[in-house]
This record gives C-alpha cells, sequence and structure tokens, in this order.
C-alpha cells in the first residue's frame, strides 16, 4: 500500500513522451535539409531541391507536433 503521505512520482512514460516532442521539429527539418543538401549535390540543381525539402520539413515538423500536443492534452489527467 502506498503511503498518503508520500509525494508522488513522475509518471516516466509521459515525462518521455513529452520530451520526445521537443524533438519532432528540430529532426523534421534536419531531415529536409540534409536529403535536399544531398539531392542537390547528386542532381546539381542548385539550391532548389534543398529550399523545397527544408520548407517540406518544417511544414511536417510543425503538422507532428501540433498532432502530438493535441493528443497530450486530450490524454491530460484531469486534476
Amino acid at each position: 500500500m502506498r503511503d498518503p503521505q508520500q509525494p508522488k512520482r513522475p509518471d516516466l512514460r509521459r515525462l518521455a513522451e513529452l520530451s520526445s516532442i521537443a524533438l519532432l521539429l528540430p529532426s523534421s527539418i534536419a531531415v529536409g535539409l540534409f536529403m535536399g543538401y544531398l539531392l542537390d549535390k547528386w542532381l546539381g540543381t542548385g539550391p532548389w531541391l534543398l529550399l523545397t525539402l527544408t520548407i517540406l520539413g518544417i511544414v511536417s515538423g510543425l503538422l507532428s507536433f501540433y498532432r502530438a500536443i493535441k493528443k497530450e492534452l486530450k490524454d491530460e489527467p484531469k486534476s
């Protein structure tokens, strides 16, 4: 049995989920940037694929960030 006087421990699973949200946006941008750079270098298209894939990475990251925040707010325990 738990002692009612004992302080609550943080829910580590929830903490891990919340900390992973912080990595969504930078990782999406980095993937778009890296892929655009490699494709531009390989195809010789200048900065166009770099810019296009970076913008797509930003949009993808923001969309993923929005979905994750929306899910976390829905799953938030009522206090």
